[in-house]
């Protein structure tokens, strides 16, 4: 029986990752909500570890959404996204713990598409560019596997979807299967989908959305093309 902690827990994907692993008998899952362990205060994140010993530390908590907040309220991006990111690696080097970091598409330059995991980074936005800022303090840990993935809700949560912005999107309850048999990988990983359109990808869970150019999408550049090669994924699980 080994034990994963997984930040965030008041997050979909940390009660994805219970509920996937409830019936596994080769795993206890910890997920501890912000107030139980703020990953801002790295005390919180080191008592934490040491009342539940972890084989796993899978880092989900974040600030995303919505992704505007990151260009008017950019100290608090640099707090929860990079200093936050930056204890948990602290703490996980402290006692050889495995880290599984949640990152994202968004790290890309977002222009020519299929990027592979040795393909330049040029983040487009702040947003981007905090969780980029994470991934370097998990570079500097060998013992480290960074996801980069654009995991949407079942079905698509929002009203409108970009008709002209391409991604690898995947559904949450897929990548998180992916993911959890990722765990003893190093490295970078993409996770998610075939290229698509986001407009496109939405409609196989919500044939109402309407359609937006990311020229209607103000107060915050967005990508064209982040979509990704997921052969290594492929090769890997």
């Amino acid at each position: 029986m080994k034990n994963i902690l997984i930040s965030g827990g008041n997050g979909t994907f940390a009660n994805i990752v219970k509920k996937m692993c409830a019936d596994n008998d080769s795993y206890t899952v910890f997920a501890p909500t912000k107030k139980e362990m703020n990953v801002s205060n790295y005390n919180q994140v080191e008592n934490y570890i040491n009342n539940t010993k972890p084989d796993y530390f899978i880092h989900a908590a974040a600030l995303t959404k919505p992704i505007r907040i990151h260009e008017t309220n950019s100290d608090k991006s640099i707090l929860t996204n990079i200093i936050g990111t930056a204890n948990v690696v602290r703490a996980c080097m402290s006692k050889d713990i495995k880290l599984i970091y949640i990152s994202t598409d968004h790290v890309y330059p977002g222009s020519d598409g299929r990027y592979k995991e040795t393909d330049p980074v040029l983040p487009v936005n702040k947003y981007a560019w905090s969780k980029l800022g994470g991934e370097c303090a998990v570079m500097m840990y060998d013992n480290s596997c960074i996801i980069r993935t654009s995991m949407t809700d079942y079905p698509f949560p929002h009203e409108f979807a970009i008709e002209d912005s391409f991604k690898s999107s995947i559904f949450i309850n897929d990548a998180t299967k992916i993911i959890l048999s990722l765990l003893d990988c190093t490295g970078v990983y993409n996770v998610g989908g075939e290229r698509m359109s986001i407009y496109d990808f939405a409609k196989k869970s919500k044939k109402d959305v309407k359609k937006i150019k990311i020229k209607e999408i103000k107060d915050v550049s967005m990508p064209k093309d982040s979509s990704m090669c997921i052969d290594k994924m492929k090769a890997s699980i």
